[in-house]
């Protein structure tokens, strides 16, 4: 597993707040029957939405603040602005989420649900039902091909997070169909998009690629899918404000982008226009006289 004094101090509170829980989980083992995250991207796709897991994040240690609303109606406000899967925090001490909210989320929407967590040990598996676990290559280590496998075994689609191309590897290795590449560093908490680019030429073809973190607005979003992401996963840009509206302007990111183009190039081909009849009619109207 990975050596906290590596990572920032927020996040080795969360890692070590993560392995102290890791013996909770239900005395009973759960058995999933998911709602499919692939498919569901496809959906928004053919809607001409850019799929986007929109995040249900009543706080976290990276941001200032905390969001009270319902979560219930929060989520429900961002599939109504399109988003094609959700994401709920379910960490107690660092972002305010619960397993409760989770299930209460899940009910209460028809898309698919991912639970943001930092899973450590098989047990943390059998908390709560959800479409979609996460698990971070940083912290599972070599443990990453058992936990995988478990939670398969119980159902889940498995969402694996990497932050660069040797985690890629390992996540690959162990047979990762769906992968996150986190563009912030976990170590200093330093946000760069450019790490997606530089991780996703990497990714086969046949793996769903999901850019997360860092995306927050639609110029970000249209640069993250230039750079082959299949989805996008954004929480703060989301939560900031309007949910369905923000969701909204992400999930159309690239419609009105290319919308946007069309009328600057309308606009540069009516000024074309008008610069031509200017020309023609000077030309008719710049006569010279003839002495008689």
């Amino acid at each position: 597993m990975e050596d906290p004094t590596e990572l920032a101090p927020a996040v080795r509170s969360i890692l070590l707040a993560a392995r102290e829980r890791a013996a909770e989980g239900r005395t009973d083992r759960v058995a999933v029957d998911p709602r499919d995250l692939r498919a569901a991207f496809d959906r928004a796709e053919e809607d001409g939405r850019v799929p986007v897991v929109a995040e249900v994040k009543p706080t976290s240690p990276t941001t200032d603040g905390t969001r009270e609303d319902d979560p219930v109606a929060l989520a429900e406000g961002m599939v109504a602005g399109g988003a094609a899967a959700l994401s709920v925090l379910t960490e107690p001490e660092h972002f305010g989420g619960s397993v409760e909210v989770l299930d209460r989320v899940r009910e209460a929407v028809d898309v698919p649900v991912l639970r943001k967590d930092f899973v450590v040990a098989e047990p943390q598996l059998d908390a709560v039902e959800s479409d979609v676990v996460l698990l971070i290559a940083r912290f599972v280590g070599d443990d990453l091909p058992d936990l995988l496998a478990a939670a398969r075994d119980r159902g889940f689609q498995v969402l694996v997070e990497v932050h660069d191309r040797e985690e890629l590897a390992r996540a690959l290795d162990a047979g990762a169909t769906a992968i996150g590449v986190n563009n912030r560093d976990l170590a200093e908490l330093v946000v760069d998009l450019g790490t997606f680019e530089s991780v996703a030429p990497h990714v086969p073809d046949d793996v769903t690629l999901i850019a997360e973190s860092g995306v927050g607005s639609p110029a970000d979003v249209r640069r993250m899918r230039a750079a082959g992401a299949d989805a996008l996963l954004v929480g703060s840009a989301i939560m900031d404000g309007d949910v369905e509206a923000n969701t909204r302007a992400l999930t159309r990111a690239e419609a009105d982008g290319e919308a946007e183009t069309d009328g600057e190039a309308e606009a540069d081909e009516d000024a074309e226009t008008d610069e031509d009849a200017e020309a023609v009619i000077d030309e008719t109207t710049d006569t010279t006289e003839t002495p008689t």
